[in-house]
């Protein structure tokens, strides 16, 4: 099965997370940009899981451009009821999903697998009641003096504050117990902020070109993220061939190790001595002007309208209704 003019794809966006907005971006340029390959675009624009349900229950396209972030979208429960329905869509499975969704898992994933990572303690919203979730976190910032606290199951760097002093640590635990039950403390790794897009095409698994990223002031914040000019992006990084093969080994392990398949974002920190420490990886990251994947793309010398469609091509050939190889992981 292969993406052809005039292959019908539904592009699935909106939800009610709080990704919400960013959703609708990626899937409005998404959109625009799969008429632009001569596709015939269908937009399923939802609020809830039920009402997206009953619209791909209703469709008659060939396959559906998952460009829901957050929740249900990029959690593993959408592409499971996609599987359950016998229809082909894009990016990773729902287990792939649900493990890269939750941090927890995904990091304990990553050590299993010997994929380097920051260390972390975890934290649950009953802890917070008695006491427990300050006292651990103020012992992890005693241990390494500058941390990370952000919601387990949340992306865009939603709910995410970086803690230099005990005074900060209760408005930071508040804020990101109240996106996600589940919270991580990380250990703050200094040095470059980088990503990569992890990239599979036929049979072969590699990363296009490498950003890194420079916020104008402060930290990577979701304003710095989704404003344009608040954020420079070198790419392809400056990285010399020694950490370019590292950053390369480390994304590639990661998104294998969750068994991601045919692209996922991993964002990563590299350290002053070269070394890479993976973060995060992103199933459905997105695809809006001021976007990483299509960075990296242009830098590979793929455009917006090439990228989506090689998505498409690349998740119809892996999900043909003979093989299925992508139904679970």
């Amino acid at each position: 099965m292969k993406a052809q003019n005039g292959t019908t794809v539904a592009v699935l966006f909106g939800g009610d997370s709080p990704e919400r907005e960013v959703s609708l971006s990626s899937g409005r340029a998404i959109c625009s940009a799969l008429q632009n390959a001569g596709m015939k675009v269908e937009p399923l624009e939802a609020l809830s899981p039920g009402e997206m349900l009953d619209m791909i229950g209703n469709s008659t396209s060939e396959v559906f451009f998952i460009a829901l972030h957050g929740s249900w979208g990029e959690d593993g429960r959408l592409q499971a009821a996609l599987d359950l329905m016998g229809r082909v869509y894009t990016g990773s499975g729902p287990t792939a999903c649900a493990l890269a969704m939750d941090k927890r898992a995904s990091k304990a994933l990553f050590v299993m697998e010997g994929v380097p990572t920051p260390e972390a303690v975890y934290l649950l919203s009953d802890e917070a009641a008695d006491g427990g979730a300050g006292r651990k976190t103020r012992e992890a910032l005693e241990r390494w003096k500058r941390i990370v606290i952000k919601p387990s199951g949340c992306g865009s760097t939603v709910g995410v504050t970086i803690v230099f002093s005990e005074p900060e640590i209760e408005e930071a635990l508040s804020l990101a117990f109240s996106f996600d039950r589940s919270v991580i403390v990380e250990e703050y790794i200094p040095g470059r902020e980088i990503t990569v897009t992890v990239w599979e095409e036929d049979g072969e698994t590699g990363i296009l070109p490498v950003i890194q990223i420079e916020p104008r002031r402060g930290f990577y914040t979701y304003q710095a993220k989704y404003t344009s000019g608040q954020t420079e992006y070198l790419c392809p990084a400056p990285l010399s061939l020694l950490e370019e093969e590292r950053v390369a080994e480390a994304a590639v392990a990661a998104h294998g190790s969750l068994g991601c398949r045919v692209f996922s974002r991993v964002d990563m920190r590299l350290t002053d001595e070269g070394y890479p420490s993976v973060l995060e990886v992103n199933t459905v990251p997105g695809m809006t002007a001021t976007s990483l994947v299509p960075k990296s793309a242009a830098a590979a010398g793929w455009g917006f309208d090439e990228l989506a469609r090689r998505i498409v091509r690349t998740s119809m050939e892996l999900r043909s209704r003979k093989t299925r190889p992508l139904a679970g992981r």
